[in-house]
């Protein structure tokens, strides 16, 4: 999911948003190529050089009708014609890795649920100063969504029932979205201390 303009980033388009050299996408993409067969890049005509830069690294690019998340996600899975298991990703996890991918698809196929969806531990946002856009209580446990979901393409106009997978890992615990989200991962892929807030 890359359709974003970054309003609080204030940076331009959010995938191209630079960390260490490289835009934000380029990094979730690199870690999907080590895990996944076929990438699906959701733009919106908001974002041309997000889609010109996906056309250019061959990915499928998908032009969805900017009317939401969740519709632009449903839209691009029809678009895509994809019936089974589907894996969304947000496109601002700079951190996110292909074994961390594959832990996650590989929980998946073991659960019975329809849907799985990945959530890290408050205290791991507390640790590097994080401050996430949204808080569940799951059994007495304060969780966040980390932007990474397995759902099933042929359901994917209805609610599916979802597995949480709740991973203590900082590298889904790091979503840009502001400028001290972009400097806490700068200071992360530098190996550089973290002050917590």
């Amino acid at each position: 999911m890359a359709g974003g303009l970054g309003t609080r980033l204030q940076m331009g388009e959010k995938p191209m948003v630079e960390v260490s050299g490289r835009p934000l996408i380029d990094w979730v993409v690199s870690a999907l190529e080590e895990a996944v067969e076929r990438i699906y890049v959701a733009t919106t005509a908001r974002v041309p050089e997000t889609a010109e830069w996906a056309d250019d690294k061959g990915l499928h690019v998908l032009e969805t009708p900017a009317d939401g998340y969740v519709p632009d996600m449903i839209y691009s899975v029809e678009e895509a014609g994809i019936v089974g298991p589907v894996l969304i990703v947000m496109a601002d996890l700079p951190l996110l890795r292909g074994d961390i991918i594959e832990e996650i698809l590989e929980v998946y196929e073991r659960v019975p649920e329809p849907a799985l969806s990945v959530h890290v531990p408050l205290e791991t946002y507390r640790r590097i100063g994080g401050r996430p856009d949204s808080l569940f209580n799951y059994r007495g446990r304060l969780i966040v969504p980390s932007g990474v979901n397995v759902l099933l393409g042929s359901q994917i106009r209805h609610e599916q029932e979802d597995y949480h997978l709740i991973l203590d890992r900082l590298e889904l615990a790091v979503n840009v979205n502001s400028p001290e989200d972009l400097a806490i991962c700068e200071s992360i892929l530098r190996g550089g201390g973290i002050s917590v807030i």
